[in-house]
């Protein structure tokens, strides 16, 4: 497959280099490469949208200059993995888990080790907001817990759940790409999971002819701000009384309209953790 390669120049990196890759991951963009002034962004050849780009540079808080290049074709993927290092994430409560693709050494020092072939989906423990919702799956009871893991990406929220003991988990993305990768890292950790493509719109409906999204112990959602705020009366719809809703992929600024909301639908906030500038949050239902 052919990609198109943009290359972001930024005055002032710091956060604004997150929310210009936060952006784009709203569009077609599938992986970024940080530099030393910016960012280099990929998007398949055949999605590439010069009318998104347009958009997402005219309406950024700070000038961006970039260029656009065709990329030749190669093995992408492989060409990944060569920069590609495997993650230690230390929860709070000591618990160790060692997120590692299947080319990384084993360890048998921790706690927890997920392997995670990425494939470029999100969720490889690298970003703060994987890092942290990792920590609080490692923090919270999971024994006999049904678990909702919304926006999945590699699986790799749920599959640790269902090692600590979730009874059951569902995972649902709308990207194909990462639903089959999903499938995959599900199967590799020899978890049994419920994964189904799609988005909220299937939360509380009958799938395959049985109710299966009814009711939920806790539900995990690591996406970005606006959807979670569009969807998060669905994800309150089927959590149950007094059960965890645990949200992230949204900067701290963004904590605010998040706690408001939930508080609407009558949630409580339980915690915060905040890690380079992104946040996460545990809320609970009110009972």
């Amino acid at each position: 497959m052919k990609y198109i390669e943009v290359t972001f120049t930024l005055d002032d990196t710091g956060l604004f280099r997150d929310m210009l890759v936060s952006n784009l991951a709203e569009g077609p963009y599938e992986s970024f490469v940080e530099t030393a002034d910016g960012v280099k962004a990929y998007v398949p050849e055949d999605q590439y949208d010069r009318h998104f780009l347009d958009v997402t540079v005219e309406t950024f808080p700070l000038p961006l200059k970039f260029t656009v290049a065709e990329m030749e074709d190669r093995d992408w993927n492989a060409e990944w993995e060569k920069g590609h290092e495997a993650v230690l994430v230390k929860a709070d409560n000591g618990t160790t888990i060692w997120v590692r693709a299947p080319f990384h050494p084993h360890r048998n020092d921790v706690d927890y080790e997920l392997i995670i072939e990425p494939k470029m989906s999100f969720g490889t423990a690298h970003h703060p907001t994987t890092y942290m919702m990792l920590s609080y799956v490692a923090e919270l009871d999971m024994v006999g817990r049904r678990v909702l893991d919304m926006g999945c990406g590699t699986a790799v929220l749920g599959i640790l759940a269902k090692m600590r003991g979730a009874d059951y988990v569902m995972g649902i993305d709308v990207d194909e790409w990462a639903f089959r990768n999903a499938q995959e890292n599900a199967e590799s950790n020899g978890v049994p999971l419920d994964l189904r493509l799609g988005d909220a719109g299937l939360l509380g409906s009958v799938a395959g002819g049985t109710p299966a999204l009814q009711s939920f112990d806790i539900i995990i959602a690591n996406i970005n701000r606006n959807i979670l705020l569009r969807d998060m009366e669905a994800y309150a719809g089927v959590l149950k009384g007094g059960g965890v809703l645990l949200l992230s992929g949204f900067y701290e600024a963004d904590e605010g309209a998040l706690i408001a909301r939930a508080n609407e639908l009558g949630m409580v906030l339980k915690g915060k953790k905040n890690r380079e500038g992104w946040s996460a949050i545990q809320l609970r239902v009110m009972s």
